[in-house]
């Protein structure tokens, strides 16, 4: 007689996410112990950024429940709200579903609400990028290390992190180093290749390209249009000197409406300037991928998180504004630059024409990139027994 197989639940929320947790979805859906229920949420069924959900569909991802928590992009009470409705209704799911094991990642707040969900229904539940700290003023700190608290098994992607969750009082057992599942894509070359990049950006490559995306920064919500303003002004000014500047919307944190807005309404209406609420990972990697293959002279600027964690596998100069990333492990193709138009104009120009940056960035290490995570993350879940001892957590201090 055939086994059953262990059902496991991996919950999206966000665009970013999503990309990080293929390779953890491909692992178990290959896996001839497991089968997965993908349940999808936040900013991707949300038109104003980019409706994402069509892109799960494409990569083929059977989308097992579509589950709308509202919007947590307009204040911090809307934030939390949110977390409350994602709560009620990602409970509504495991309850029809009965899910063995539920994965969640990182730290935003729609996966903090799944992280509530899975552990109060004695969900057996597995965090995956805990242990990372960023200081800079978000949110993400406290959401991430809550989880890890709620979580049963912890996969993380660096050995700093490994400690730290020890540190927590985590049981060792319990924590599996597995690296950042993202270069598993990275490693297939799973991006856009150059000649389609071409085609539907209209690159010329002897062009200089910068890549822009600004997150609000979710403790300093008043000061969003503030913190951004010197940067619009420093690409308005970098799409005059000739730089083709593609600028993506933010996440759909408190405050990132304010950002599209002022995007829409701030940009110069300038043909160097590109728009759009979602490149898509495979457009995003393939741009970073022209450094890598020095094919265009590309760089990252902004304050996303995969300016730090993913550039430095394609070799790509990075301009990392304000507080959103402080503490954060990188590796040396970043350079850090407040919220000061002349400074990040100065960083964008380093990054850009400094050959001695430049040569540093191409012998850079990422180290993030210890190889094979979604298969290490598979074969942690499928060895999990369902038992009263991997229910019950223990504090080790």
């Amino acid at each position: 007689m055939a086994s059953i197989k262990k059902k496991v639940a991996i919950f999206t929320g966000n665009r970013a996410e999503y990309g990080l947790q293929i390779p953890i979805l491909e692992a178990i859906k290959q896996h001839p112990n497991l089968d997965y229920l993908l349940f999808v949420s936040g900013a991707h069924l949300d038109p104003a950024y980019g409706h994402t959900v069509k892109e799960i569909e494409s990569d083929g991802f059977e989308i097992h429940e579509h589950i709308d928590i509202g919007k947590g992009d307009t204040s911090l009470f809307s934030t939390a709200h949110a977390i409350s409705k994602g709560i009620s209704e990602i409970t509504k799911c495991i309850e029809k579903h009965s899910p063995d094991i539920f994965i969640v990642y990182a730290d935003r707040y729609e996966s903090f609400a799944a992280a509530i969900s899975a552990s109060q229904t004695n969900t057996i539940t597995v965090h995956i990028e805990g242990g990372d700290i960023t200081e800079g003023g978000a949110l993400d700190d406290s959401v991430r290390h809550a989880m890890t608290k709620l979580s049963h098994f912890h996969c993380v992607t660096n050995k700093e992190a490994f400690e730290r969750i020890k540190a927590m009082g985590e049981e060792e057992w319990r924590i599996k180093l597995v690296g950042y599942p993202a270069i598993d894509l990275i490693a297939n070359n799973d991006f856009t290749p150059p000649a389609d990049l071409q085609t539907l950006f209209h690159f010329d490559f002897n062009q200089p390209i910068l890549i822009f995306t600004q997150h609000s920064v979710t403790t300093q919500f008043d000061d969003v249009v503030t913190q951004l303003m010197p940067s619009i002004n420093a690409i308005n000014a970098c799409a005059h000197d000739g730089i083709r500047c593609i600028v993506t919307y933010p996440n759909n944190d408190a405050g990132g409406d304010k950002i599209y807005h002022y995007l829409d309404s701030k940009l110069s209406d300038s043909e160097n300037i590109l728009l759009t609420k979602s490149l898509g990972r495979k457009n995003y990697w393939g741009i970073l991928n022209l450094a890598r293959e020095s094919l265009a002279n590309v760089i990252c600027v902004g304050n996303s998180s995969s300016g730090i964690k993913e550039t430095a596998t394609f070799k790509c100069p990075t301009v990392n504004i304000g507080s959103r990333q402080q503490g954060r492990l990188r590796g040396s193709n970043i350079i850090d630059v407040p919220y000061i138009e002349e400074e990040i104009i100065s960083a964008i120009k380093k990054a850009f024409f400094d050959v001695q940056f430049r040569r540093e960035c191409r012998e850079t290490i990422n180290p993030y990139d210890l190889g094979g995570a979604g298969k290490l993350i598979a074969d942690l879940v499928n060895n999990i027994e369902i038992n009263k001892i991997t229910r019950t957590k223990k504090m080790t201090i």
